[in-house]
C-alpha cells in the first residue's frame, strides 16, 4: 500500500498540472505513445491497490479483535501472496488502458486520446466500464470497511477486561475505544468524500445525453473531482500518523 500511494502522485500529479496549462501532449514518437498509455494505466493501478489494501487491513484488524484466540485471518505467510494478488487484480482490470490510449497527431498539436470504441467496438462503453469499477472498487469496499470497523468498535466496547475496576484502567479502555472509533470514522469518511465527486462526474456522463459542463466550469470540475479521488492515497498515511502511535514511532525511527 505504501508503494502504491507513493507511485500514484509521481505518475499522475505532474500530468494533471500540465493539462491545466497546456491542452496538448508534449512528447511524440514511440516514447510518447508509451508514456500516453502508462500515464493513464499506472495511477489507476496504484489507486486500486490502495483500495484493496484498505480492505485487507480492515479484515486483519477485524480478525484480531473479534477472534483474538484464533489464528490470524491474514498470516505473515499469506501476506506476500495477497500483496501480489492486489497488484495482479489491479493490472488486469486496467489492462485495457494499454490498448485504448494513444497519441494522435493533429496539424496544430499532439493529443493523448482515449479510443475505446475503436478497440472494443461500439457495443462496449467506457462509461459503463468506469461505473462498474466505481461500484466494485468504490461502493462495495466502502460498505465492507464500514461494517468491519463498526463491528470492531462494538466488540471493543462490549469486551470485559478482568480487573477493570480501577479508574486508570477504565480511562485507558475508554481512550482506546475513542481512538478506534475516530480512526474508523476518519478512514470511512475520507474514502467516501474522496470518491463522491468523481462518482457524480461519471454518473452524469453515463445518465445524461446533454453536455452541461460549459455552464458548470468545465473542465475544472473534472480535474478537481479526479484530484480529490486520488487524494485518498495521501490521506491514508496522514490518518495513520494522527491516530497510531506505532506509526508515529516507526516514522521517527526511519528518520533517525
Amino acid at each position: 500500500m505504501a508503494m502504491s500511494d507513493l507511485l500514484f502522485p509521481i505518475f499522475l500529479i505532474p500530468w494533471r498540472i500540465q493539462t491545466l496549462y497546456k491542452d496538448s501532449w508534449l512528447i511524440g514518437g514511440p516514447l510518447g505513445q508509451v508514456l500516453c498509455k502508462l500515464v493513464s494505466f499506472l495511477p489507476k493501478v496504484s489507486s486500486t491497490v490502495s483500495i484493496q489494501s484498505l480492505v485487507l487491513i480492515a479484515v486483519d484488524r477485524f480478525g484480531a479483535v473479534v477472534f483474538p484466540l484464533r489464528l490470524p485471518l491474514i498470516s505473515s505467510k499469506l501476506c506476500p501472496f495477497l500483496i501480489l494478488a492486489t497488484w495482479i487484480v489491479a493490472m488486469a482490470i486496467f489492462s485495457p488502458q494499454l490498448f485504448v490510449n494513444k497519441v494522435v497527431e493533429y496539424p496544430e498539436k499532439l493529443v493523448c486520446q482515449l479510443h475505446w470504441s475503436e478497440v472494443f467496438g461500439e457495443s462496449s462503453s467506457y462509461e459503463h466500464y468506469m461505473i462498474s469499477y466505481i461500484v466494485l472498487f468504490g461502493f462495495v469496499p466502502l460498505v465492507l470497511i464500514a461494517i468491519l470497523y463498526i463491528t470492531i468498535y462494538l466488540k471493543l466496547k462490549s469486551k470485559k477486561i478482568p480487573g477493570e475496576q480501577s479508574t486508570n484502567a477504565g480511562q485507558q479502555r475508554q481512550q482506546r475505544e475513542r481512538n478506534v472509533l475516530k480512526m474508523a470514522i476518519a478512514i470511512v469518511l475520507g474514502f467516501a468524500v474522496c470518491l463522491l465527486p468523481i462518482t457524480i462526474f461519471w454518473c452524469i456522463l453515463l445518465f445524461t445525453d446533454t453536455i452541461i459542463w460549459p455552464n458548470c466550469g468545465d473542465p475544472y470540475f473534472e480535474y478537481v473531482a479526479r484530484l480529490i479521488a486520488t487524494a485518498n492515497c495521501a490521506i491514508n498515511p496522514c490518518i495513520c500518523l494522527i491516530f497510531s502511535r506505532n506509526y508515529r514511532n516507526g516514522l521517527k525511527a526511519l528518520f533517525r
